[in-house]
């Protein structure tokens, strides 16, 4: 059997992926080359996964942890619904969202925000209050800006930066879907599904900037506090690193069978990579140039969605399944 070698990109061979994104914000994304969205691998049956598991008799679309209220948010069947669950596993506040969201993600405030068809739902994770701001159009992800403005990704490649009133007074186009938003250091970039790119956002310029290449078929992508975009590259089975600020990969790495959820530990300081062909869950440490495999766990089936409790120190992993919430308790590193 062929094992695969690490690779590790150099400014050149990052250069040598650009992609012509500088011009294409006049495009739309039904002109652009695209492919069929990657997705996470149908998992077999599992043997008995690490830690404990919560049978919550539905499936999981999405996890967020919440350390302003130590709460987790548990985007659940079909992402029509938000379960938010305190520390120590109680029974969690059940959420009826006005729409099926594409993701949950993290707000300032204790709040997180779930994009869906026409709106951005904002929800208080402490007492599951929610609100809106409404899009014209489907929107897959969103974020707020450093300067309190709202950045929304739409399944038409369009990004809308909303203000404090709720008015559009920014679109950019020229992607064919923007799946997942990330903030590092101030810049803005946007992962295309379709087409496999992680590009820069020139929000003071109404543009596109750098774009790359992201494998084979990227689905998700994750922050950590050191500037980088963590990306799983699930139809190329790697883990792709990016820095920002010019845009660079500086790392990629293989991970076998269909990797799909992301997620950072800031307390050790380690990448965490469902491994949704095998039901794994992989810890690497990535400060070395080269990741270096650290911890590996048996999950629930199909784990398409992991998070960290930093406030635990435990490990979550979702089943789309409906296995249930998965806990592993991590050391301190």
């Amino acid at each position: 059997m062929r094992v695969p070698a690490p690779r590790i990109t150099a400014t050149a061979i990052g250069a040598a992926m650009l992609l012509l994104a500088g011009c294409s914000s006049e495009k739309d994304g039904d002109d652009l080359q695209t492919i069929e969205p990657a997705t996470a691998a149908v998992s077999p049956a599992t043997a008995t996964p690490a830690g404990t598991v919560q049978n919550l008799g539905r499936s999981i679309d999405a996890l967020a942890f919440d350390p302003a209220t130590g709460t987790t948010a548990i985007l659940a069947d079909g992402g029509t619904r938000l379960l938010l669950q305190r520390e120590g596993g109680a029974e969690p506040r059940d959420v009826a969202l006005d729409g099926k969201a594409a993701q949950v993600a993290l707000a300032p405030e204790g709040r997180v925000l779930l994009p869906m068809d026409g709106r951005v739902q904002i929800v208080d994770t402490a007492t599951g209050e929610k609100s809106s701001i409404t899009v014209d159009g489907e929107a897959r992800s969103a974020l707020f800006l450093a300067d309190g403005n709202l950045a929304v990704g739409l399944a038409n490649g369009r990004i809308l930066v909303v203000d404090a009133s709720g008015a559009v007074s920014e679109t950019i186009s020229g992607l064919a879907s923007v799946d997942a938003l990330a903030l590092t250091k101030g810049d803005l970039s946007a992962l295309d599904r379709r087409q496999t790119s992680l590009t820069e956002v020139e929000v003071d310029d109404d543009s596109l900037g750098m774009a790359l290449r992201a494998g084979e078929g990227a689905t998700q992508l994750v922050t950590d506090p050191h500037g980088r975009i963590l990306v799983t590259d699930t139809g190329g089975d790697e883990l792709l690193v990016f820095t920002t600020d010019p845009l660079l990969m500086r790392q990629r790495f293989p991970v076998p069978d269909a990797p799909y959820g992301v997620a950072y530990d800031d307390r050790t300081d380690l990448v965490w990579v469902t491994v949704s062909g095998t039901n794994t869950v992989v810890g690497y440490d990535i400060s070395t140039g080269i990741p270096v495999e650290k911890s590996r766990f048996g999950t629930v089936r199909q784990p398409n969605s992991v998070t960290v409790d930093t406030a635990s120190g435990t490990l979550l992993v979702g089943s789309a399944s409906g296995d249930g919430l998965q806990r592993i308790p991590l050391a301190a590193g």
